[in-house]
């Protein structure tokens, strides 16, 4: 029924936008009753303006950020970037919620409700080809990836939506008992809120990783502070107005803009309980000393696939290699950094296939595009290094791109792999020039013989960043491993745990488990109700 009705009321505003005039027809211009934008008619002429969100109200900023296109340099986007003077509002709104959270299983239970509605509705609304293209649409101007991978980050989010529809919110915050040791007494367990907590979020899934972990804050009752990458971060502000548009009370989230510095002041300031950040490992641990560990993390992933000595299915197994390393130009924090190959795939085409499949990807259809946190002449300076050491050659790639207008301040290289020796990769000063990550379109590729598995598992071993990894299992920790023919590195979707392991302060995303670790802690309430014995006496002290 809620389907039949957000559909009526979408039409409707449609006809009204249509037929309408002043306000009501600049509000709904492109037809979707949330939307203030249009992804297509992002220009330099007329640059779209991003808000922020606190205590219930949009507003702009005394300082503008400007945002130029990735692709040509053109400025497009106007963010209203908070600076440390405006940072009251913010603080004031997180202090405001009390450790409690804003339900619990005591409190507002009705809540949990609420948000099985709000879920229904806006996955519903995903699901609408109208909505869908246009989030997919916007995701390509700010974080130019090909249509499919953009339109794939929409399809998880609304899929994930669906997940956590219904009653599927209050079942994350089912509790379980334990009988007592008399009785009357019984102690319960419950997954509790921490109240008002912070979210921090990178550019390179500016839709996907904000809304899951958004949602699964609000789900089990928290107060949260939302930040995500200013370059990326009018996507998460459109869906906020949806977010709206299906039932989300305005003062549940607040949305903010800022540098890295002032969001740092608000978070010290604020003191949340609880601060969920996903992006690099600098970052990361600065921030879990500055507040004192009260973190959960998701940072860089040195991501490796092993092919063991079993050949087969080589076209299929190239095309995974390739998806895994260059889909979204390698900017994801799963992609293949590192190929280990068994010397029975030497003598297969499998690396002259790697290359076919990495030479057609072009910018006309942004198989291949900007890297948006490094320069082609730092990629470049990492090649040329790698490049010096005994044995090592260039496989493909380890050139700029052509005939584009991507600004200096981005990336632009074709897809490039260099051929490391696994001895050499193990030497010191190598070890960590070789598993150094490039967020961009760039593989190490080895190869190893049976008698050198000791190698590849020191290797693994001495890594720093657990998060994805394709094959070994039991010698290695990695939070999501894919094993099999069909293993790869990347994929985030919905239906399993994403996140890295081996750390207490690891984050999860997308499952009720990932949901209950980061965004609530355990309650225990001991019921001891009686009766006193008739005969009970006062005992000797103890």
């Amino acid at each position: 029924m809620y389907r039949s009705a957000v559909a009526a009321r979408l039409l409707r505003d449609t006809a009204a936008a249509q037929k309408g005039s002043g306000w009501l027809s600049r509000r709904f211009a492109h037809s979707l009753p949330f939307a203030t934008v249009d992804a297509e008619e992002l220009l330099g002429a007329r640059p779209a303006e991003v808000q922020n969100l606190v205590q219930g109200k949009w507003g702009g900023s005394s300082r503008w950020n400007t945002i130029v296109d990735p692709l040509n340099g053109e400025p497009f986007i106007r963010v209203a970037e908070v600076d440390e003077k405006g940072i009251k509002p913010f603080v004031e709104s997180l202090s405001n919620c009390p450790k409690h959270g804003l339900h619990n299983p005591f409190k507002l239970p009705e809540r949990y409700l609420l948000y099985g509605n709000i879920s229904s509705k806006a996955g519903h609304m995903l699901s609408l080809p109208k909505v869908s293209d246009f989030f997919a649409r916007l995701i390509q101007r700010v974080s130019p990836k090909s249509y499919q991978q953009a339109l794939g980050e929409v399809q998880v989010t609304q899929k994930f939506l669906e997940n956590f529809s219904g009653d599927q919110v209050r079942f994350l915050a089912r509790s379980f008992g334990v009988p007592g040791n008399h009785l009357g007494q019984l102690s319960t367990g419950f997954r509790w809120p921490y109240g008002p907590v912070a979210i921090i979020t990178p550019f390179n899934f500016p839709l996907e990783i904000p809304v899951l972990q958004l949602m699964g804050a609000l789900y089990m009752g928290n107060k949260p502070l939302l930040k995500v990458d200013s370059k990326v971060s009018i996507v998460m502000e459109q869906m906020m107005r949806l977010l709206h548009y299906c039932g989300l009370p305005e003062e549940d989230v607040d949305f903010v803009n800022s540098d890295g510095k002032t969001m740092n002041k608000i978070l010290m300031e604020a003191n949340p309980r609880m601060t969920l950040f996903t992006g690099s490992s600098r970052i990361a641990e600065k921030l879990a000393v500055d507040l004192n560990g009260r973190v959960k993390l998701e940072d860089a992933g040195f991501d490796w696939k092993i092919l063991g000595p079993d050949v087969g299915e080589a076209d299929y197994v190239a095309w995974v290699c390739d998806q895994d390393a260059y889909a979204c130009s390698g900017q994801k924090c799963s992609a293949q950094s590192i190929l280990f190959m068994h010397e029975n795939w030497a003598a297969t085409p499998l690396l002259s296939k790697l290359k076919e499949l990495a030479e057609r990807r072009k910018l006309e259809d942004l198989t291949v595009g900007p890297v948006l946190t490094v320069t082609t002449e730092a990629m470049l300076d990492h090649v040329n290094k790698l490049l010096k050491i005994p044995g090592a050659k260039l496989l493909f790639g380890g050139k700029p791109l052509e005939n584009h207008s991507i600004p200096s301040i981005y990336g632009a290289v074709k897809p490039t792999a260099v051929y490391v020796p696994l001895d050499e990769i193990l030497k010191h000063g190598n070890y960590e020039l070789v598993t150094k990550e490039i967020f961009g379109p760039f593989q190490v590729v080895t190869e190893y013989k049976k008698s050198q598995l000791s190698m590849v598992l020191e290797a693994l071993e001495r890594m720093h960043a657990h998060l994805t990894a394709a094959e070994v299992i039991g010698q290695s920790v990695n939070g999501t491993t894919y094993a099999g023919l069909r293993a790869r590195t990347t994929g985030a979707p919905q239906n399993h745990w994403f996140g890295p392991a081996g750390d207490p302060r690891g984050a999860g995303i997308g499952t009720p488990e990932a949901i209950k670790l980061v965004w609530s802690c355990h309650r225990e309430i001991i019921y001891d109700i009686g009766p006193v014995l008739q005969l009970w006496e006062i005992p000797p002290s103890t």
